[in-house]
């Protein structure tokens, strides 16, 4: 059976909230019985997304509210 799991990427200092934020990725390996495949890549997501989500202004891609500002 595959296997989902949140993989943390990058730390970074992120200047909107004023700390470091984990930039994770939601892999999903395959099924033991699949062994060639590589893992992918299903979602990302910033660990300080919900407190981002709940300010006034729009954060970053990372938290799903501004396609057009990338932190990285």
């Amino acid at each position: 059976m595959a296997q989902k799991q949140w993989k943390i990427v990058k730390i970074r200092y992120c200047e909107h909230v004023g700390h470091e934020v984990a930039l994770e990725d939601q892999v999903v390996y395959p099924a033991e019985h699949l062994p060639d495949q590589p893992p992918r890549v299903m979602a990302s997501r910033c660990s300080n997304a919900m407190e981002c989500n709940s300010l006034d202004k729009m954060a970053c891609a990372w938290c799903g509210t501004n396609p057009d500002v990338q932190p990285l």
